[in-house]
């Protein structure tokens, strides 16, 4: 978890500057905008903010940084669902964009700000080489983009979502605020969205009349590093007395903060609930005349400040810094052997940057005071204390903030439950006792939107054929682990809320960093595009998951110490089951002649892992159907053009398949030689018209239907229409005769040396493992079938969906 500066010491840097005449005149209501990362303090400020007058602060829009603390699709529907709760659903809310920035430095329209500006290019995929310092998991995004499991408990959830090629962009909503009039910009993460914005409309920089900064770390000592009681072995005493709270990267920057130091990426997680003080301090500052001497919640005092973009020496050419290296004239046209030429962190474990038993010497993101040059910021140092001596509130920010929730105006209209006055939550568990159950199967996703395609395929199998026993999941591939969320919402629609789903490995085979296994490298993943077309949408399921019925089950962060939380928490039987917990229970739960069959259509990380644990497990596994890999050697990595041959799902874990191939597992393969073959097209939309409706079929019909209309607008969505090629490994399994499946045998072998243009590659090689893989099926059989199936009405939905699910507890 992310750990406090130390003592509110340094809370906001608040640069008040009068960019013209305009920024000294104060009209009413003053328009605020906010810039804001969503991490789970931000939510509150955001509540906080909305509780303010609106004759006096008037919060235009919203926009949000989504490559830091917080992923996009879970950040966009929680601002929505925060908006909604507060009867705010006028403001205007942006995020991402397909833009980009040229080789040349030319701003395209609409960036991101999914990437660093000095990483950013034309795509959305891209490195990770400052928000590698972010946990993508338990105590990092995973628990941000649920709000520890809370979020789905508490918020309701309205009718504005994420909507594919329709939602605004960060851009667009930055320039129309700014076109209107003076703004206060509050920014709560990092600064990339309005850094593109000054570079590409510098016009607009007259109407900034204040921007308030929660970040930094001047004069700040970060205690973390002292080992507080009940840290444990994760702390290092090294730590203690650094400036900054990069607690992840102390050992190479023990300087910066986060929000200075991620340009794209950004965090605060406080138990001083600092991005709230900022927004206190701002509405201080908007309703005084932005003097510093009359803000009502913190010292604040002048400082010459400048931000380390780049470590001595200066004018070198390491590799490291695209803006110079390999350039005759730099990008953005900067000064050659200036303070931005100089080595830029990699990641968190740059070898620049160490010192062997000693600090880190890297400074990228450092906010230092200098005598000379810098801007002249002013700095909140200090929180004003409590007017009310005796009060237990010892700041005035604590009881104003406090004060200022309660009060009875424009407070929110319902939680989640409140809102329905028949609320009650149902599990649903089939009665299998009196039915011959097929062979056991363990499905491992990667929570891709064409997997939920392949589960609804699975669950609508008779379970005379295969029974469903349990899911597990990879986080490292097509989806973000919050995605989990989705998978309980569909088991809940089906009435399988009896099926265990397992959280797994959030990085390829070692790929994940000591002495903080919980950050690691984004060498595959990086990939997978960030926006349209890549995580954005799989998150969201295009923006379609919301129409799912909300299941009573969701990831939560409650744990114990047992499975290795920092403490026990008060319900730590609510905890998420992990993929390796739910493996081995499956495997114990077996007689010891029988097998589970596994079906793979995702990285095979989570296989992997559980096979290098112990080699013995692959005699509990009867049959493996991966679904990957590309035996004629054709790729489909669109995103690295110099690797040509390899297929998704093998390249983002290449170690983990060459393992699993090499384990002596009854394996078939269903490779991109056949998936490939079956793209969606608008007669098989139309086929599908021509059969009964179930919920699920209604629900897959949507889903292909979005995603054809996004393919016919090409961009991005490109590859949106190989959605079929993922139910036909599940196909393949439970009936390979209807779909006339024809297999071959070849020995074969995965690259994997970490060359990025070569791992993943499908050779075949005379010293490789034989493997049964799928030569052809037909593609009509296989089509209607899988149509047949939706239909059928069979083990059809038990809760068709949300809609459904409102009127049944009753609408207030």
């Amino acid at each position: 978890m992310r750990r406090p500066i130390g003592k509110m010491r340094v809370i906001a840097i608040t640069a008040i500057v009068c960019w013209t005449m305009l920024s000294c005149l104060h009209a009413a209501p003053k328009t605020l905008h906010i810039d804001t990362d969503m991490d789970n303090e931000d939510g509150l400020a955001l509540m906080y903010l909305l509780k303010q007058p609106r004759s006096q602060i008037h919060v235009k829009a919203i926009t949000i940084n989504a490559n830091s603390w917080s992923n996009a699709g879970s950040a966009i529907n929680t601002v929505y669902d925060i908006l909604y709760m507060m009867d705010r659903e006028d403001i205007l809310v942006g995020i991402g964009g397909e833009g980009g920035i040229t080789d040349n430095g030319t701003i395209l329209p609409n960036v991101g700000g999914y990437l660093p500006i000095i990483d950013q290019g034309l795509s959305t995929a891209g490195g990770c080489r400052y928000r590698e310092a972010i946990p993508p998991g338990q105590g990092g995004r995973l628990d941000v983009d649920t709000n520890y499991g809370l979020r789905r408990q508490f918020l309701p959830q309205g009718e504005r979502h994420y909507v594919p090629l329709k939602q605004r962009t960060a851009q667009e909503v930055l320039v129309e605020t700014l076109s209107e009039g003076p703004t206060t910009i509050l920014l709560l993460g990092a600064h990339t969205n309005l850094g593109i914005l000054l570079l590409s409309h510098p016009e607009l920089k007259k109407n900034i009349e204040h921007i308030y900064i929660m970040g930094g770390g001047v004069h700040s000592s970060n205690p973390t590093g002292c080992c507080p009681s009940g840290s444990g072995l994760s702390c290092i005493p090294a730590q203690c007395g650094n400036v900054g709270n990069l607690f992840s990267a102390y050992h190479t920057n023990p300087w910066a903060e986060f929000n200075i130091f991620t340009d794209p990426f950004s965090a605060y997680q406080s138990f001083f609930l600092w991005d709230s003080f900022a927004s206190a301090v701002t509405i201080s500052g908007m309703l005084t005349g932005h003097n510093p001497h009359k803000n009502k919640y913190a010292v604040i005092h002048p400082k010459n400040i400048t931000v380390l973009t780049s470590d001595k020496p200066y004018g070198i050419n390491d590799g490291s810094n695209p803006f110079f290296d390999n350039r005759t004239m730099p990008k953005f046209h900067l000064q050659k052997g200036g303070v931005h030429s100089g080595h830029v962190q990699t990641g968190i474990q740059d070898p620049f940057c160490l010192v062997p038993d000693g600090k880190g010497t890297c400074m990228d993101g450092y906010t230092k005071e200098v005598q000379n040059g810098g801007a002249l910021i002013q700095v909140a140092l200090l929180p004003k204390p409590n007017k009310v001596m005796t009060s237990t509130l010892k700041t005035q920010f604590y009881a104003d903030y406090i004060h200022d929730l309660n009060l009875p105006t424009q407070t929110a209209r319902f939680n989640f439950e409140s809102e329905f006055l028949h609320f009650k939550k149902v599990f649903y568990r089939p009665n299998l006792s009196k039915k011959i159950l097929g062979k056991p199967v363990i499905f491992d996703m990667d929570m891709s939107p064409g997997d939920f395609i392949t589960l609804f395929y699975l669950l609508k199998t008779p379970v005379e054929l295969i029974n469903l026993t349990a899911i597990t999941v990879t986080t490292n591939g097509w989806a973000n682990p919050a995605a989990i969320d989705i998978v309980y919402d569909v088991l809940h629609m089906m009435g399988r809320d009896d099926i265990p789903v397992g959280l797994g490995s959030y990085f390829a085979l070692n790929q994940s960093f000591p002495p903080f296994h919980s950050t690691g490298n984004c060498k595959y993943s990086q990939a997978i595009p960030l926006g349209s077309g890549g995580l954005l949408d799989s998150d969201t399921f295009f923006g379609l998951a919301r129409e799912l019925p909300r299941s009573p089950r969701s990831y939560t962060a409650q744990n114990s110490v047992k499975f290795g939380a920092p403490r026990t928490t008060d319900h730590p039987e609510l905890r998420q089951p992990l993929a390796n917990e739910v493996l081995l229970n499956v495997f114990s739960s077996l007689n010891n002649e029988a097998g589970v069959t596994i079906l793979s259509s995702g990285p095979l990380t989570n296989i992997a892992t559980l096979l290098l644990a112990n080699s013995s497990l692959h005699t509990k596994i009867k049959e493996l159907y991966i679904m990957g890999g590309s035996i004629a050697g054709q790729g489909n990595l669109y995103t690295i053009p110099k690797n040509t041959k390899a297929e998704f799902n093998f390249f983002l874990d290449p170690e983990a398949a060459l393992v699993v191939l090499n384990s002596q597992i009854n394996i078939t393969l269903i490779p991109l030689d056949i998936t490939g073959k079956i793209p969606l097209s608008e007669a098989y939309l139309d086929i599908l018209e021509k059969y009964e409706k179930t919920p699920e079929l209604e629900f897959v019909h949507k889903l292909l239907s979005t995603t054809w209309m996004l393919h016919s607008q090409g961009g991005p969505y490109n590859f949106a229409q190989y959605l079929l090629g993922d139910p036909l490994a599940a196909a393949v399994l439970v009936n390979p005769q209807n779909i006339r499946t024809t297999f071959n045998e070849k020995k074969i072998t995965v690259e994997s040396t970490g060359d990025i243009s070569t791992d993943g590659w499908t050779k075949v090689d005379k010293a490789g493992v034989p493997i049964r893989y799928v030569s052809s099926v037909d593609k009509k059989a296989y089509e209607l079938h899988l149509a047949a199936v939706l239909s059928s009405h069979t083990q059809t939905a038990v809760v068709p969906s949300f809609a459904s699910q409102k009127k049944q507890w009753g609408k207030l």
